[in-house]
């Protein structure tokens, strides 16, 4: 066992990964932590899997960056990708990310989601009844990434007859950033990119002409800037509005059907969340720690570094594995057993930091109602054929999972 771990861990190569691997990498990631936890790649870049090594590098902002200009030039060239990708919040530094971040934040407060608790029951229970209607039904296209389009469409009040394009849209963006793309899925996500730009131009200069509520609209709020002035530019606009949506989409998506297949494996735990429904909030943690939606994060060092034993070079890139950090027995006890009630969940799903991730409380809430009230409307809901995994390492879900209300 432990000659196969020392083996696995040996031949890994992020750009050369197996079918077995993305059916279930978790085996690997324990390899790697305990064997080579600070994994130099054959391309000079390193792996890290150990929790404590990705705390220290989502802290230390300065010498490990978010800006993805030089690492991403080579992958996606001067295209709209490249574009996107380095203007988006996610992959910038302060003060750009203070400064979007800061106006995205007023529109998601506390408040304002508590607000978003109606409409999302109500949402939740259309799609539980049209479930209903059919008894055989497929967990994702009609249920999971349902949820998601609906929320950030309203936040950012995209009419609901013009929201069709946005989950293909956003799968091909998403798609983009997996660590080897080839050139139909690099020319799939710039195609995507450019259509979501020319249907946000229009949508920008319809709110511009008649603004919503700020307290509310997302978009009217970064239209509008902050009261001493400070605005975005027209680009970092547009762009940050195309990240919004796929940011709170794919990994809120693959919350929920990644939770209520663990719970179909997991018979006992789901019987216990069905017995004490009170339970739902650290279930919902749990889920996010067990099968991470998003399982990878990147960073640039920007000096000569130390990092868990191993000195880098300024330049250096860096892969976080958020799947192995959340599966370390060194912060976790018993990690690979799924615990409803476990506490405490210091997972990093959402990341930790400057970074954490800004709508983490609005896909926290999604999922507690998503889950809850599927539970409490089919208890007995079962597979119905095998699910298919969306074959990507670093956002984890299910592109189908065909189901039945009542085994």
């Amino acid at each position: 066992m432990n000659g196969n771990a020392r083996e696995l861990a040996a031949s890994f190569d992020l750009e050369k990964l197996t079918p077995e691997f993305y059916e279930n990498p978790y085996p690997t990631y324990r390899a790697l932590r305990e064997n080579e936890p600070v994994k130099r790649m054959p391309n000079g870049s390193y792996f890290l899997t150990r929790y404590d090594d990705l705390v220290a590098a989502y802290k230390a902002t300065r010498a490990f960056s978010s800006d993805k200009r030089k690492e991403f030039a080579p992958k996606y060239g001067s295209s709209l990708l490249y574009e996107h990708h380095t203007t988006s919040l996610v992959f910038n530094d302060p003060p750009i990310h203070t400064r979007v971040r800061r106006l995205i934040m007023g529109a998601l407060s506390p408040r304002a989601i508590a607000e978003m608790e109606p409409a999302l029951v109500a949402l939740v229970d259309r799609l539980l009844d049209a479930i209903a209607a059919k008894g055989s039904f497929e967990l994702i296209g009609d249920f999971a990434s349902a949820i998601p389009v609906e929320v950030i469409g309203n936040l950012l009040d995209v009419p609901h007859e013009e929201r069709e394009p946005l989950r293909d849209w956003s799968l091909a963006i998403l798609g983009a950033l997996e660590p080897v793309i080839g050139p139909e899925a690099s020319a799939r996500g710039n195609k995507a990119v450019a259509g979501f730009l020319a249907y946000l131009e229009t949508l920008v200069a319809r709110r511009r002409a008649k603004p919503g509520n700020p307290e509310r609209d997302v978009l009217t709020r970064l239209i509008q800037g902050e009261p001493n002035g400070e605005r975005l530019s027209e680009k970092e606009l547009l762009h940050n509005c195309i990240f919004l949506l796929n940011a709170g989409h794919e990994t809120t998506t693959n919350l929920i059907g990644n939770g209520l297949v663990a719970l179909l494996k997991h018979p006992t735990q789901k019987q216990r969340l069905i017995q004490n429904p009170d339970l739902i909030k650290t279930a919902v943690e749990e889920m996010l720690r067990y099968e991470s939606s998003n399982q990878l994060g990147n960073r640039m060092t920007t000096e000569r570094v130390e990092l868990g034993g191993v000195m880098m070079d300024a330049g250096t890139p860096i892969t976080l594995c958020i799947g192995a950090a959340n599966r370390d027995p060194a912060q976790f006890p018993d990690p690979e057993t799924f615990d409803i009630a476990r506490t405490p969940n210091r997972h990093l799903a959402f990341a930790t930091g400057a970074h954490q991730c800004a709508g983490m409380a609005l896909a926290r809430l999604e999922a507690a109602i998503a889950i809850s009230r599927f539970l409490a409307r089919f208890p007995n809901y079962a597979l119905n054929g095998e699910p298919v995994r969306g074959g990507r390492v670093r956002f984890r879900g299910f592109l189908s999972v065909p189901c039945v209300t009542e085994a």
